[in-house]
């Protein structure tokens, strides 16, 4: 009888650890040849160690890692892809200013006669282009493409390696319905040419899509593994937290107080000749649902004051905001946690301590100067309250876990007290354990009289959490669905621009 075949990938006993944090424990996988495995675990479980050790990023302090059933040294970036391993990050690691075909080849551009050949780089990257679905000349800049255009390109980018295994981290998380439905097939065509592909993505319903098998991981160690027939939502959810998936959105109902926020025939820049009006109460959360482009993100940075209004009213708690600043929402009581945490809401250079302590830095100071014992004590609260694993206040932002880090984007707001809370996609990138304390913190901060304005793409959270939802097309409120009129169907009617009946 012949022997099967070894896995085309295969980890054992991986560890590694940080300062402070041990991120991989024993780990173990192995990858078929045309196999999609998906990788999960909520944020910190050690997920993203462990594709950046597969990519050459990291080296690990034990363990070894075979490939066709012979260990391998990815000392580099460089020698994961000389073995046929491409890492497509979530943050798109593409050149704006440069055309797709550039870009595809950037550092390894093939040459003829002591000169970059344009000819070859051109007939080549039409061909991977046309592999993965792309429908544009290689002489496109990729500033004009879309977000799931250039995802296809770091995939063709990747193939141009001849890359046999493909790690993909949250590919479909700033992707349209389209785009992501055109990744899939993507997907399945590579797939069905023999290309492996490790699938990272917190979206549960996309890994009982596409997976041939999941593996998950808790706490920097395997916590189980499951087969496709075996997958489902609570199979999942209980491996990755350690317990039943019960109550996943712990809402309640309150009696709605006082109106906080009014806005009247509010034009945003990003749609100016739409106009929008709402109000939002306290101990009421409102979900603001839409399609991609739909002007909802606009319309919190413009209540913020980040972004300048091209007409209409804003009053919060009576006091009307006009031509107001960031500095003058917080003074009337809002606060905004951004959809982009790493570029807007965190310096990740900086400590625990430092970026909990950063929106009340003016309130608390002495005489002109920093007020230590008072920033230690606003950081110790709200690594208290919120729970966030850290190993000490000092610990820089950027070792600490997504779901970590959006929780301190929440706890420096929350030390200034606001009484509105504009919350930008709160629990995109981080996994369901983490998801579930965002769901009870809501929940908590309405019930203490807060009121709480989402933007949210995932639907479940929108019917999960939403008091009353505002749907958005393409600038306008299209309608607004009490929870008793909730469904997806409904608010999808609305989001495609059908005025509520």
């Amino acid at each position: 009888m012949t022997p099967a075949p070894p896995p085309l990938l295969e980890v054992r006993g991986l560890c590694k650890s940080f300062p402070g944090v041990r991120a991989l424990r024993n780990v173990h996988l192995s990858l078929a040849q045309g196999e999609v495995l998906a990788v999960v675990g909520e944020n910190g479980a050690g997920k993203s160690t462990l594709m950046k050790i597969l990519a050459g990023i990291e080296q690990p302090d034990q363990g070894e890692i075979l490939i066709g059933g012979k260990p391998v040294r990815l000392g580099s970036v460089r020698e994961a892809a000389h073995q046929g391993i491409a890492l497509i990050h979530q943050e798109l690691n593409l050149s704006d200013n440069l055309d797709i075909g550039a870009n595809i080849f950037l550092g390894r551009e093939p040459t003829r006669f002591g000169c970059i050949d344009h000819g070859r780089i051109c007939r080549s990257s039409e061909a991977l282009l046309d592999e993965v679905g792309l429908r544009q000349s290689p002489s496109t800049l990729v500033s004009r493409l879309s977000i799931g255009q250039q995802q296809l390109v770091e995939l063709a980018k990747a193939l141009s390696w001849e890359a046999r295994v493909l790690i993909m981290d949250e590919p479909t998380s700033s992707l349209s319905q389209g785009e992501t439905e055109q990744l899939y097939r993507v997907i399945a065509r590579l797939r069905d040419r023999g290309v492996s592909i490790i699938y990272i993505s917190h979206r549960l319903a996309e890994v009982r899509e596409l997976a041939d098998r999941v593996i998950v991981l808790r706490d920097g160690a395997n916590a189980g593994e499951l087969a496709r027939a075996e997958v489902s939502h609570d199979a999942l959810v209980r491996l990755m937290v350690g317990r039943d998936p019960s109550d996943f959105y712990p809402r309640t109902t309150h009696t709605p107080g006082k109106t906080l926020l009014e806005v009247t025939d509010l034009r945003t820049t990003a749609h100016p000749r739409a106009r929008v009006s709402f109000t939002v109460r306290e101990r009421e959360i409102v979900g603001l649902a839409g399609l991609v482009g739909a002007g909802r993100t606009e319309v919190l940075r413009t209540l913020f004051g980040m972004d300048r209004s091209l007409g209409g009213t804003i009053r919060m708690g009576g006091i009307h905001l006009h031509r107001h600043t960031p500095g003058d929402a917080i003074d009337a009581g809002l606060a905004l946690a951004p959809e982009d945490r790493k570029q807007l809401g965190l310096i990740l250079e900086m400590a625990v301590g430092q970026n909990l302590s950063l929106v009340s830095l003016a309130r608390d100071q002495r005489l002109g100067f920093l007020n230590r014992a008072a920033e230690t004590r606003v950081a110790t609260e709200a690594v208290g309250q919120l729970r966030v694993k850290t190993p000490s206040l000092d610990q820089p932002v950027f070792f600490l876990s997504g779901g970590n880090q959006q929780k301190l984007v929440l706890g420096k707001w929350l030390a200034m007290k606001p009484r509105l809370l504009l919350l930008d996609e709160p629990t995109r990138g981080i996994d369901v354990g983490a998801k579930q304390e965002i769901y009870r913190l809501m929940e908590q901060l309405a019930d203490a009289g807060m009121g709480v304005l989402f933007v949210s793409s995932e639907m479940e959270e929108i019917l999960g959490m939403s008091d009353r939802v505002l749907v958005m097309h393409e600038g306008r409120i299209t309608g607004e669905l009490d929870r008793s009129d909730l469904s997806g169907e409904a608010i999808l009617h609305l989001a495609t621009g059908n005025a509520a009946q």
